[in-house]
C-alpha cells in the first residue's frame, strides 16, 4: 500500500466491509429487540385463530386440515402426551424441544417459542428454521385428543425468491461498488501524479509547467495553486538571474575602470594634472562600488533590521526637517530649493529605516531637479493613513517607466539613466521598507513637468 491510489482502493472498501457489517448488526439487534416481540404476537394471534377454525369446523380430520393449512406458507409440528409426532409442511432443521415445553402447551398454555429465541449477533432468527423458533398452543381434535400445535412461518416459501432477488442485488451492488471504486480512485489520483511530476521537475529546476486541471474541487484549486506557485517561481528565477547579471555589470563597469586607470598611472610620463584626474576616477569607481555594495547589503538584511528594531511612535514632520536639514548642503550646491510644509499625523514605525526613506525620495529629487528647480515636501491624514507627498520639477518620467521605477538595476529613460552616484537600488529599498510599514507608494510624473511620489503610511 505504497501509492495513494491502493489505499484509496482499499480503505474505501474496508469502509464498505466494515459498514455493511455494522447495517447487518444494528438492523439484526432492531429485529431482536423490536420486532421479534411484534413477531411472536403477530404468530401467536394466527394460531390462535387456526386453532379456532378447527375447532368450529371439527368433521375434517386433524392431520387433514393442517395438510390443507401448509398450503398458506406454515410449518406444523403436532404432539401428543403419549410422545407421538407429526410434521406437516416444510421438515424442520432441528426437532428438539425439551418435553416439558411440550406438557407446558398440553396443559393449555401459549409456547412463545419466537420472543425467547436465542439473540446470536451475525445470524438473524427469523429465517432460523428450528422447532424451538416456534409458537406452541393447545388444540383439541375431534376425537376428544388433546395435542400441542407447534407453528411457524415458512419463511422458503414465503419469501424464497425474494431472498434470491436480494443475495443477486447485494453481490451485483458489491461488485460494481467495487469496480466504480477503482475508476473513481483512478481519476481522483490522476491530478495528484500530475502534481507529483511537476514536482520532481520543479526540483529539477524546470518552472515551465502546464498542469491543465479544470476541476472545481479541492484538488482542482491545488493545482490551480500549484501552477500558480509554479509560475512565480518562474518569474522569481528570471528576475535573479536579471539581478545577478545587473549586479555583475554594475560591479563589472566600476571595476574595469579602477583596472584601466590604475594601469595609467604606472606609466612615467605622465603630468601632474592627468595623475589626480585618474585618481579622481578611481576614487569616485571605489565610492559607488562602495555604495552598490552597501545597498544590496542593506537590501539582503531589511527584514533582519526590522526585527531587531523596536516599533515607536514618529512624528513624520520632525523627521522630515531632520532629513531635509541634513541634506541642505546638497540641494544648495545644486541651486534647487526645497520648501517643506507641515505634515500632520504620527505613524507607528521604525525610525531609521523611514529616515532612509525620505533621504533616498529626497536625493532623487534634487538629483534629477535642474539648477533653479522646485522640491516640496507636504502631507495630508484621513481617518485611517498619513499620505506623504515628494514633488519635483525635474524632467519627469515616461508613462511606459513607471510600473518598473522599483525594480532592481531598472534602466529607465535618459533623464533617470544612472549617473556615478547611482546605484539603481536606491527605489527598491523605499518599496520594501514602505511594505515593512504595511504602505504603499505611487508616482505620478509628466515629462518636462516634474514628478510626484505618494506615499502613503497607517495612522497611530
Amino acid at each position: 500500500m505504497r501509492t495513494l491510489y491502493m489505499r484509496i482502493i482499499v480503505v474505501t472498501m474496508l469502509i464498505m466491509i466494515l459498514s455493511g457489517m455494522a447495517a447487518f448488526l444494528v438492523t439484526n439487534g432492531y429485529y431482536q429487540f423490536y420486532l421479534k416481540p411484534v413477531n411472536d404476537e403477530k404468530v401467536t394471534g394466527i394460531a390462535n385463530d387456526i386453532v379456532t377454525i378447527y375447532e368450529k369446523n371439527a368433521s375434517q380430520s386433524i392431520g387433514s386440515f393442517l395438510n390443507d393449512m401448509t398450503e398458506l406458507g406454515y410449518q406444523f409440528y403436532l404432539a401428543d402426551g403419549s410422545g407421538n409426532t407429526q410434521l406437516f409442511g416444510k421438515p424442520f432443521d432441528s426437532t428438539d424441544i425439551p418435553p416439558d415445553t411440550v406438557d407446558h402447551v398440553l396443559n393449555g398454555n401459549t409456547y412463545h417459542g419466537i420472543k425467547t429465541f436465542p439473540w446470536r449477533p451475525f445470524i438473524t432468527g427469523f429465517f432460523d428454521n428450528k422447532l424451538t423458533n416456534t409458537i406452541g398452543v393447545p388444540i383439541q381434535a375431534n376425537n376428544d385428543t388433546s395435542y400441542a400445535l407447534f407453528l411457524r412461518q415458512n419463511t422458503q416459501q414465503q419469501f424464497g425468491e425474494m431472498r434470491l432477488f436480494l443475495s443477486v442485488m447485494l453481490v451485483l451492488m458489491i461488485v460494481l461498488s467495487f469496480l466504480m471504486v477503482l475508476v473513481s480512485t483512478r481519476f481522483l489520483v490522476k491530478p495528484i501524479d500530475k502534481l507529483t511530476k511537476a514536482t520532481r521537475k520543479i526540483s529539477g529546476g524546470n518552472y515551465h509547467i502546464k498542469l491543465n486541471v479544470s476541476r472545481r474541487d479541492e484538488i482542482g484549486r491545488l493545482a490551480r495553486d500549484f501552477q500558480q506557485m509554479s509560475d512565480n517561481l518562474e518569474q522569481t528565477e528570471e528576475k535573479r538571474q536579471e539581478f545577478v547579471s545587473n549586479v555583475s555589470h554594475e560591479i563589472q563597469s566600476p571595476l574595469s575602470s579602477i583596472q584601466g586607470f590604475s594601469q595609467l598611472l604606472r606609466e612615467e610620463e605622465m603630468t601632474e594634472e592627468e595623475r589626480k584626474r585618474y585618481l579622481s576616477i578611481i576614487e569616485n569607481e571605489s565610492r559607488r562600488l562602495s555604495q552598490l555594495s552597501r545597498q544590496l547589503l542593506t537590501l539582503s538584511s531589511l527584514d533582519d533590521d526590522a526585527k531587531a528594531s523596536e516599533k515607536t511612535s514618529i512624528p513624520l514632520n520632525e523627521q522630515l526637517k531632520d532629513v531635509v536639514a541634513a541634506s541642505e548642503w546638497l540641494w544648495r550646491e545644486k541651486g534647487v530649493a526645497v520648501e517643506l510644509e507641515h505634515v500632520p499625523g504620527r505613524i507607528y514605525g521604525y525610525p531609521k529605516l523611514l529616515h532612509q526613506v525620505w533621504t533616498n525620495l529626497l536625493t532623487n529629487a534634487i538629483r534629477y531637479t535642474e539648477s533653479g528647480g522646485t522640491i516640496q515636501i507636504h502631507g495630508k491624514t484621513d481617518k485611517n493613513a498619513v499620505v506623504v507627498t515628494v514633488e519635483d520639477t525635474g524632467a519627469g518620467i515616461r508613462e511606459t517607466d513607471i510600473p518598473h521605477l522599483f525594480e532592481r538595476f531598472y534602466k529607465s529613460d535618459k533623464a533617470r539613466t544612472r549617473t556615478e552616484k547611482s546605484s539603481g537600488l536606491g527605489l527598491s529599498i523605499v518599496k520594501k521598507i514602505i511594505e515593512l510599514h504595511d504602505g504603499t507608494i505611487t508616482v505620478e510624473s509628466t515629462i518636462g513637468e516634474g514628478s510626484k511620489f505618494h506615499v502613503m503610511l497607517p495612522k497611530m
